[in-house]
């Protein structure tokens, strides 16, 4: 594991302003191990790392030291117009389904439908101007 990992699980006890111990007992591990942890003698499972992430409430790529950012990647960006669409497309099979199974929800689904694609193309612009923003 990466020396930036146990840097920032010490980093992020400290911020929290917690003991080893209190910390190593909210993680449902002994104080030794979160020792060995923090001082990049041991490498933590994966059950871990969720763990720590919840308690800490950071992004597994920021306690991996793989990101700058705590939050999950892309939190204070755009959200990439492609997991848009492609949820679009999931809720409108499902919103289809249930329209076959309820008539009264068509009404609902198209409200639905009409305030997505708004969203959608509100979307458009925007990451059209970031991507235009490349290095001149």
């Amino acid at each position: 594991m990466h020396v930036r990992f146990a840097r920032n699980l010490s980093q992020l006890r400290h911020e929290k302003g917690v003991s080893q111990r209190q910390a190593a007992q909210a993680l449902e591990v002994s104080q030794a191990l979160l020792s060995h942890y923090e001082n990049g003698i041991r490498e933590p499972g994966l059950a871990f790392v969720v763990r720590a992430c919840d308690y800490y409430e950071v992004s597994a790529d920021y306690l991996l030291g793989r990101r700058p950012e705590r939050g999950p990647a892309g939190t204070g960006s755009q959200t990439d117009p492609a997991v848009l669409v492609s949820t679009a497309d999931v809720l409108t099979q499902l919103c289809l389904e249930l329209c076959q199974r309820e008539p009264a929800c068509r009404d609902l689904f198209r409200s639905f439908a009409g305030e997505l694609k708004q969203a959608l193309n509100q979307e458009k612009p925007r990451g059209g101007q970031e991507g235009e923003k490349g290095p001149h």
